[in-house]
């Protein structure tokens, strides 16, 4: 179920998300390996379009492995990956891992254009466009540079220039600013919310964070597990543009604690489930 938590409007010239169609269903999803170990079990789930959507839950409950299903980098052993509206193509969906998986050969252009150079686009006609991602991430002037040559957030930075490239319209973030500090980790919340509200495509972004999903998203996915499984679903009722005014605000702060409480009843669900066993 939707459970809508009411936020005053911090930000009364800024945008709250109202739902897209949806562009994607998963229905009854399970995942089990040959271990025995389930993943998943009975996963519903609506995605829509436009949505900034986090996977929140505890190490265990199936966030990465959901991913991985909508990716098409596994399969479910029962239910369905349903997509809706228009094909969806190999590159319609981008991936961003935890670690930036950067060629440590190849120069910051050559990283972010390769999604491009695997379609056949020349250096050329690439060019434009990994300039337009390298500024939209603030990399403007590092196209030469090494990734052994740039920190922990710069290399992240990277990584996301390359899932944008080709334009998806659904951008699959898997804990990719858990690694890095505090500070740099904020800069890049803010980075890439900004980016998602210039581009507006969807974002399905995994992390252990209340603080990060409340920030970032306009729905929060809670999940149990042992089998995982939705537990909760949040509206994140504040508006866009979000900057370091929300973090402070009262409003933001009922949002992280609401979101906190429902995480406890999630991973306290986990420990019956075990004791039932």
């Amino acid at each position: 179920m939707e459970l809508a938590v009411d936020a005053k409007v911090s930000n009364p010239g800024g945008t709250i998300m109202r739902p897209g169609q949806p562009q994607l269903y998963l229905r009854s999803v399970a995942k089990g390996f040959a271990n025995g170990t389930v993943a998943l079990e009975n996963v519903n789930l609506t995605v829509r379009q436009g949505d900034f959507l986090s996977l929140l839950g505890p190490s265990g409950c199936g966030k990465s492995t959901a991913l991985r299903l909508i990716a098409g980098l596994s399969t479910p052993t029962s239910g369905m990956i349903d997509w809706r509206g228009p094909a969806m193509g190999k590159n319609d969906i981008g991936f961003v891992f935890q670690e930036p998986t950067l060629m440590p050969w190849a120069t910051v252009f050559n990283n972010v254009w390769l999604p491009l150079r695997l379609q056949g686009v020349s250096r050329a006609k690439a060019e434009p466009k990994v300039a337009e991602m390298l500024e939209r991430v603030g990399l403007t002037g590092f196209e030469t540079a090494m990734p052994r040559e740039l920190s922990g957030g710069m290399k992240m930075r990277v990584s996301i220039a390359r899932g944008l490239v080709t334009r998806p319209r659904v951008l699959l973030m898997d804990e990719p600013f858990a690694a890095l500090d505090e500070i740099t980790r904020f800069q890049l919340n803010h980075d890439l919310l900004s980016v998602w509200e210039q581009e507006r495509f969807t974002v399905i972004f995994v992390t252990h964070s209340v603080f990060e999903s409340v920030f970032l998203s306009s729905r929060i996915v809670i999940m149990a597990a042992r089998p995982g499984r939705v537990f909760e679903e949040i509206d994140v009722n504040a508006p866009y543009p979000r900057d370091d005014s929300f973090r402070t605000s009262p409003e933001y702060g009922a949002l992280c604690r609401r979101t906190s409480d429902i995480l406890g009843q999630a991973m306290h669900a986990n420990v019956v489930s075990r004791e039932n066993a």
